[in-house]
């Protein structure tokens, strides 16, 4: 079986040294996932995150880059291929112009300065920010903000990149604009961990699903199987994808076969019942 990019082992964190924010998390990342992490506030979603990327220092338990375990002087190699965007723009965005903001992490790279601009208008033609770079970021709308912290991550050249709540703040338009930028970076090969509490987006975007509740990992598994155990759900406060329930309602009633698996998309529910009436 392939090696974990990255692998967690029995990860503990505490901001007071009482209570625990993560209490022994254990888990494998392999290189091209899509990671729906899932679970209520206060469940340790967002410190999972801090840890992978470098910025907190888990209180016990190892982090494993490549097989490797990640000391405190391999932590910018771990910052360096795993990548974060904030669930709050404002919370990354540092320096005064778009340009000058993506151009930030690779120069504390100490990379030449042409790689620098390279990468820079490389992120920024992806993220269509090309008419901004010379814009305060501060005046920028909330989506435009999201897609500056984006190119912040695609200019570091991050091999995973860790979203918490990236539809967050977002219009309609906006959502949809993200979700087409992660199936691009997904069809070039890159490892997404997304944070989410839309369960109808986890359903038909990830190949995995895995549910925090106080601290630690209740379930990993196909968003179906995930899904579909109640007790699941019930610990982690979620409710069921609609299409799931949709789904679930029409082979009750006979119109879809008994051995049908649930498409994750509308379209794909349709093409299933245009069959059916063939």
């Amino acid at each position: 079986m392939e090696q974990p990019v990255l692998q967690v082992r029995d990860l503990r964190f505490s901001y007071d040294g009482k209570g625990q924010a993560l209490g022994g998390v254990s888990l494998d990342i392999r290189a091209g996932e899509r990671i729906a992490v899932l679970g209520p506030n206060g469940a340790g979603k967002s410190t999972f995150f801090l840890c992978l990327n470098g910025v907190l220092t888990p209180g016990s338990g190892e982090i494993l880059l490549d097989g490797k375990p990640v000391g405190k002087k391999e932590r910018k190699r771990l910052c360096e291929r795993v990548g974060i965007v904030f669930q709050n723009a404002d919370d990354q965005i540092i320096a005064s112009t778009v340009a000058a903001e993506v151009s930030f992490g690779p120069m504390n790279l100490r990379l030449p300065k042409e790689e620098v601009v390279r990468r820079v208008d490389h992120a920024l033609d992806y993220m269509d920010l090309q008419a901004f770079r010379a814009r305060p970021p501060h005046e920028l709308s909330g989506g435009e903000k999201k897609r500056v912290t984006i190119a912040d991550i695609l200019a570091m050249e991050s091999e995973v990149i860790l979203f918490d709540e990236p539809a967050a703040s977002l219009d309609p338009m906006g959502e949809e604009r993200l979700e087409a930028v992660l199936g691009r970076l997904s069809d070039e090969g890159r490892t997404l961990v997304i944070s989410t509490h839309d369960m109808d987006f986890a359903f038909r975007w990830a190949t995995r699903a895995v549910v925090f509740a106080g601290g630690q990992v209740i379930a990993d598994g196909a968003p179906d199987a995930v899904f579909r155990d109640a007790e699941t759900l019930r610990r982690a406060h979620l409710k069921p994808p609609a299409l799931l329930e949709v789904f679930d309602m029409l082979r009750a009633r006979g119109l879809v076969p008994a051995d049908a698996v649930c498409p994750r998309t509308a379209a794909g529910l349709e093409a299933l019942l245009d069959s059916g009436r063939a």
